[in-house]
């Protein structure tokens, strides 16, 4: 399986970013956030929210950049286990 590079990292977390088209011709963020530390994955989880639609799929990859950023910074301030 081949690993892909992070979109976004840093000495604790990785943030990696796709995305994916709908039937109806908009395309959906794809997420995965890990923390480092403890090789959690933060995203997604159990009832996560869709990211988008979108109009294009650039916008979809940095919606979803944009909410990993959001959900390491909620970590930072307040770690969960």
């Amino acid at each position: 399986m081949a690993r892909h590079k992070a979109d976004v990292a840093d000495d604790n977390f990785e943030i990696y970013a796709s995305y994916h088209g709908t039937g109806d011709g908009r395309y959906v963020g794809g997420l995965k956030v890990v923390r480092k530390a403890d090789r959690k994955i933060l995203f997604p989880f159990d009832g996560a929210p869709e990211i988008g639609p979108y109009a294009t799929a650039d916008e979809a990859r940095r919606a979803a950049i944009d909410y990993g950023r959001e959900i390491v910074a909620a970590d930072r301030a307040s770690p969960e286990k």
